[in-house]
């Protein structure tokens, strides 16, 4: 049985430009441990032995960061990891949502996010099963929240594009997780937040005591211009602020190292929010 590994986490809910960031790193498992070692390995190498993460990036550590996230886009080029992210464009905010959307709007776009972004339905071709482990970062909100969220995910399995690809899920592959042990989640951060980061030109805010930009904007920006050539490496012009193309294959959604979904509510600018 094919079985991959999602990895997921979630950044800012509200930005200036952009909110509702989710992104997603998913291993075959058959790579796991390969990826596992080679990312475990690079840290050691390059003497960072704690979490690393998108909100750690500073001056005095930007050309580890620059070196880790070089290794970690290989493996992305060589299709041991996708990446998937995604954000809404502020100017598409639902209005009159009914009080369960507000109350469970991070849940129910979490999961939007884990059944649309890698394109599942297009994993398999074969006649056998698929399983599909996913682990969350470590889950916000009331416990009786988080069990609701998880037997949703557990229920995908029954949708017709997950069927069709049969996908199964067991309870006990859907967990959160603790990030400091996870360091393909920690390498997902990097990405995900570099992504925030430069949609909501956060790399122009300045310093209102200095009227200059702090060495630590500075070093992330210096970050995201890296990551930004690696991903220009698998798609020239490629544009962080919309969906990305399918070239009109909608496989793509699944085959992709790499792709990115400004996602727009199905029905918004004072209409219901529908999912």
């Amino acid at each position: 049985m094919q079985t991959y590994v999602i990895y997921c986490d979630e950044s800012i809910v509200k930005g200036k430009y952009y909110s509702n960031f989710y992104g997603g790193a998913l291993v075959n498992s058959k790579d796991f441990d390969d990826v596992v070692s080679i990312l475990e390995s690079k840290k050691k190498e390059l003497n960072l032995f704690n979490e690393i993460k998108w909100t750690k990036v500073t001056e005095q550590y930007l050309d580890k960061y620059i070196d880790f996230i070089t290794t970690y886009f290989e493996l992305i080029k060589q299709g041991k990891i996708k990446i998937r992210i995604m954000f809404r464009k502020n100017e598409n905010e639902a209005n009159n949502l009914s009080e369960y959307q507000e109350l469970n709007g991070f849940y129910l776009l979490y999961y939007q996010f884990l059944k649309h972004a890698f394109g599942l339905k297009y994993c398999n071709l074969s006649n056998e099963n698929v399983q599909l482990k996913t682990y969350f970062d470590k889950l916000p909100n009331t416990k009786e929240q988080n069990e609701r969220f998880k037997q949703h995910i557990y229920e995908l399995q029954n949708c017709a594009d997950f069927k069709s690809a049969k996908i199964v899920i067991s309870k006990e592959d859907i967990t959160d997780v603790d990030s400091k042990r996870h360091v393909i989640l920690q390498g997902m951060d990097i990405i995900l937040g570099s992504m925030q980061f430069k949609l909501n030109k956060e790399n122009l805010v300045k310093n209102p005591s200095t009227g200059r930009r702090g060495k630590k904007t500075i070093a992330k920006e210096k970050l995201y211009k890296h990551i930004s050539r690696n991903i220009q490496d698998l798609y020239p012009h490629f544009n962080i602020g919309i969906t990305t193309g399918v070239n009109n294959d909608y496989s793509n959604d699944w085959k992709h190292p790499y792709r990115h979904w400004s996602f727009v509510p199905s029905s918004y600018d004072g209409e219901r929010y529908l999912f």
